[in-house]
C-alpha cells in the first residue's frame, strides 16, 4: 500500500486498510524527530477515507471511486440521525486549537474528529442469522456464548437483536469474538454494560429508521473510546455504513427465491466472491485486480444505499 503522504498543515502518521490519520504539522518538532506519539498526544485528529478495498485481509486493486465520499457522507448523516449519543466530531471553528485548514479536495472524504482512548472491543449486534455468526452458531449452538434457539436458517431473523462483541487484535492478527464477561476483564464492568447499551440502542433505531426505507439492517458493528477531558463513552470512526454494516432490501428478503437474491448487501460481497472464486488466498501470492465490471458494481452498491439511507439527500 503507497504512503499517502503530507497534507500542507498536516502530517500522516497512520494507515489502515481504508483510513488515513493525520496531526497538525505544528505537533511534530522542528527537526522532525518525534520521540512521542502522535495520535495520543494531539486533541485532534484528520480521519481521510480512501477509496481502497479490502477482502479477506488484503488491500485490492484498483480502488472503488467515490467509496470514501459516500462512507463519509453516511457516517455524517448517521451521526445527525442519533443526537442523544456523543460522537468525535471535532469543529474547526473550535477556538481552542489553531488548525490548519482541511484540503478542498479531501472535503468530502473527511472528518475532523476529537482523540479518544480507544476501548479495544468491536461492538457487535445482530439482528439476523448469517456470516460469521451463522458458521458459529452451527458448530456450537451459540454466537459469544449466547445459546440461540435450534433449526435456525442462514439468514433467519433473530428473536431479539444479540450483542456478540469481539476484542480488537493488534495490526497483523485477526480479530476474536469474545464473551461479555470477557469485555468487562478488558474494559471493566461499567463500560461494559455502557457499550452493551448503546450498541444495542443505536441498532434498534437504526433498524426502524432502515426499515422505512424499505431496508434490512442485519448486523452492524460500533467502536467506541472514551472522551479524554470527561470520560463519557463516545461513538468513532464509521457508524453504520456498508462496510461496517449488512444491510439486505427488505421487498427482496421476503420475497426472493435463493440465499443470493433474498440476502444480497448493500457492500463489497461481490468483490469477496470475485475473489473467494478467483485467488486462493495464498498471502505469499498477490490477489489478482478486480475487473472494471466488479469495480463498477461494487461502487453501485455503496451509492444505492447511500441514496435509499438519505432519500437522495
Amino acid at each position: 500500500m503507497t504512503d499517502p503522504g503530507d497534507l500542507d498543515g498536516w502530517t500522516h502518521v497512520y494507515s489502515g486498510k481504508v483510513r488515513d490519520l493525520y496531526v497538525p504539522t505544528d505537533l511534530m518538532t522542528d527537526d522532525d524527530t518525534w520521540t512521542g506519539d502522535p495520535l495520543n498526544a494531539s486533541p485532534v485528529v484528520l480521519v481521510v477515507a480512501s477509496d481502497r478495498v479490502s477482502a479477506f485481509d488484503q488491500v485490492l486493486e484498483p480502488t472503488i471511486p467515490g467509496k470514501g465520499a459516500l462512507l463519509t457522507a453516511l457516517t455524517r448523516w448517521w451521526f445527525d440521525q442519533l443526537p442523544q449519543v456523543p460522537n468525535h466530531l471535532a469543529y474547526a471553528e473550535d477556538d481552542r486549537h489553531d488548525l490548519p485548514p482541511i484540503p478542498a479536495d479531501l472535503a468530502d472524504r473527511a472528518m475532523l474528529c476529537r482523540s479518544l482512548d480507544m476501548f479495544p472491543i468491536e461492538c457487535v449486534v445482530r439482528g439476523y442469522l448469517t456470516g460469521s455468526g451463522y458458521r458459529e452458531y452451527r458448530e456450537t449452538g451459540a454466537i459469544s456464548g449466547i445459546a440461540l434457539p435450534e433449526g435456525l436458517s442462514d439468514g433467519d431473523r433473530l428473536p431479539e437483536p444479540i450483542y456478540t462483541p469481539a476484542w480488537k487484535a493488534p495490526m497483523g492478527e485477526h480479530d476474536e469474538n469474545i464473551s461479555y464477561e470477557r469485555t468487562v476483564e478488558l474494559v471493566g464492568e461499567t463500560v461494559a454494560e455502557q457499550l452493551r447499551a448503546i450498541s444495542l440502542d443505536v441498532f434498534e433505531h437504526a433498524s426502524t429508521v432502515a426499515e422505512e426505507r424499505g431496508l434490512i439492517l442485519a448486523d452492524t458493528k460500533f467502536e467506541f473510546g472514551a472522551d479524554r477531558e470527561t470520560g463519557i463513552v463516545t461513538l468513532a470512526d464509521e457508524v453504520l455504513t456498508s462496510d461496517s454494516s449488512r444491510y439486505w432490501d427488505l421487498e427482496a428478503y421476503l420475497t426472493g427465491g435463493t440465499p443470493e437474491v433474498r440476502m444480497a448487501s448493500f457492500d463489497k460481497q461481490i468483490v469477496r466472491d470475485w475473489l473467494a472464486a478467483n485467488w486462493d488466498q495464498d498471502e505469499s501470492e498477490q490477489p489478482p485486480a478486480l475487473p472494471a465490471e466488479i469495480v463498477e458494481q461494487t461502487a453501485e452498491r455503496y451509492r444505492a444505499l447511500v441514496e435509499r439511507l438519505t432519500l437522495g439527500l
